[in-house]
């Protein structure tokens, strides 16, 4: 059996994998915020822009971070492209499949659970595609029950992550929640990697493929370009209160033009404008 190390250099790749899962999570929130208060094709762009924070910051760039990490005793690592590009674009597209089914199919307990169960056996598949797309001199297998239980905490997690997609509001709230999203996809990622045995087969060639490092460059770019353009975009919008606020406004505006009586006709009794809470989506073209 090789020896395993997890945290090849120390503290650094799980505290950074930490914050990208952190960062992530939180431009995630900030975009479903903006998505409740839309309707129709501006919810749909903002909860794509979610599920690229979410799934692709949050998720594949932590995993990948924590990998950098990764390393066994006397064997060369390399990686399939291909394979690793792919584990990245199911983190996204699963992590959107989630969103679009809590954005577009209500708030019910039965939506989010259905959607945290998607989200999170996709989040699963990401990780051992991911781990499946390194090559090494030798023979992966894995412990049933911890992955397993890596299967339940991406499960729980992702329906944890939904349910505070659609209550979270504030900064405060939206940060703390982030926290506990990051600590959730990190402890998933962990577990998973927990469950990993390696046996060393000496006469296995030495394998191809890219090395942890040559992803670096790209990956720190990658990371700055979809953060920065996140926060720029979210900045330049409205806030949700703003954005409810307008809606109501408008809502008030037809009002008061459908209130203009018609000849022979009264003209029907104001009502009370509704406001929504937290958890409601908004309705309308």
């Amino acid at each position: 059996m090789a020896h395993v190390h997890h945290f090849s250099y120390g503290p650094l790749t799980p505290v950074s994998a930490y914050l990208m899962s952190f960062v992530g999570s939180f431009l995630g929130l900030l975009c479903m915020s903006r998505a409740r208060a839309s309707t129709g094709r501006s919810r749909a762009s903002w909860l794509s822009l979610a599920a690229l924070a979410i799934g692709g910051t949050g998720i594949w760039v932590m995993h990948f971070i924590a990998m950098l990490g990764f390393s066994v005793s006397g064997m060369p690592i390399r990686y399939n492209v291909p394979v690793t590009l792919l584990s990245c674009l199911t983190a996204v597209v699963v992590v959107a499949a989630g969103l679009f089914i809590l954005g577009f199919g209500g708030s019910g307990r039965g939506v989010i659970v259905t959607g945290g169960v998607i989200m999170g056996i996709g989040v699963v598949s990401m990780h051992y595609s991911g781990m499946a797309a390194m090559n090494m001199a030798g023979d992966i297998g894995y412990r049933p029950g911890l992955v397993a239980l890596s299967v339940v905490i991406a499960v729980v997690a992702s329906i944890a992550a939904l349910w505070f997609c659609l209550r979270v509001r504030g900064l405060r709230a939206t940060a703390g929640a982030a926290l506990i999203m990051g600590v959730a996809v990190t402890g998933m990622h962990y577990t998973g990697m927990a469950a990993m045995r390696i046996t060393m087969d000496p006469g296995m060639p030495v394998p191809s493929g890219a090395t942890a490092s040559d992803f670096l460059i790209p990956l720190v770019g990658g990371i700055a370009v979809v953060s920065i353009t996140l926060l720029i975009i979210i900045a330049m919008a409205p806030s949700e209160d703003e954005m409810r606020a307008d809606a109501e406004f408008r809502a008030r505006m037809a009002a008061g033009r459908a209130d203009v009586p018609q000849p022979g006709r009264s003209a029907p009794a104001p009502q009370a404008p509704r406001t929504r809470s937290s958890g409601e989506w908004s309705s309308g073209g």
